[in-house]
């Protein structure tokens, strides 16, 4: 059985001259357990509508999504916010930390929303990705490429299968883009979770044995 199964999942929105706008129309899309696949996704193709679909941040209009045997779409939205926080890690493009906290605290606060903050396991996160002698230092002192790094150990706090990446190398440099990569395929390789990423980047996409074109699985976008 595939960890993620998508089935004809559909998603608009009000266009401003009205009527509405397709963004994600996705007939079937499976992932299974332990996969790494890259989506490949210009702007405006619904990578991002896509990812947000099937963390439980948006709701579906139609279709299925079922994640490790339980169906999403028709869960309420605490329901959503206690599969997201127990079992789905997510690396956003702008990283999203709390910028009045520490990198700890940022992975601490991520583990709270899930079975509770463990301490030595946030700690040897950070160690694996670097950021030992940084724990108590704010995003604002972290370079770039560091505050990557803190939020791929919050994406991995609470042991997910699942990590989600959007653009994850999008505000890093050449250099730092490669080894924060490499960086989230190790990490989740050594968790044991499945990553879905997408990018436009055709560098990070040539680091995935497996791409797929989003714009051939979303109708929407052709």
């Amino acid at each position: 059985m595939s960890l993620l199964e998508i089935r004809q999942l559909k998603k608009a929105y009000a266009a401003p001259e009205g009527g509405t706008h397709v963004v994600v129309d996705v007939p079937e899309f499976s992932l299974a357990a332990q996969a790494q696949v890259a989506l490949s996704g210009e702007s405006g193709s619904g990578k991002t509508t896509f990812l947000n679909l099937i963390a439980g941040i948006l709701t579906p209009d139609t279709g299925s999504i079922k994640f490790n045997g339980q169906e999403l779409a028709g869960l309420t939205e605490p329901a959503r916010d206690r599969v997201r926080a127990t079992s789905i890690g997510y690396i956003f493009q702008t990283f999203n930390l709390l910028q009045g906290y520490t990198a700890l605290e940022n992975v601490l606060l991520g583990m709270s929303f899930g079975p509770g903050a463990d301490r030595g396991f946030a700690k040897l996160l950070l160690k694996r990705v670097g950021l030992e002698a940084k724990l108590d230092h704010l995003p604002r002192q972290l370079s770039t490429g560091q505050q990557q790094r803190v939020a791929v150990a919050r994406a991995l706090a609470n042991r997910p299968k699942l990590v989600l990446a959007d653009e994850p190398t999008g505000n890093l440099d050449h250099a730092n883009a490669r080894e924060a990569l490499t960086l989230i395929r190790e990490a989740c390789r050594e968790n044991g979770a499945a990553l879905l990423l997408v990018s436009h980047d055709r560098e990070v996409l040539g680091q995935f044995e497996t791409v797929q074109e989003l714009a051939k699985l979303n109708r929407a976008a052709k």
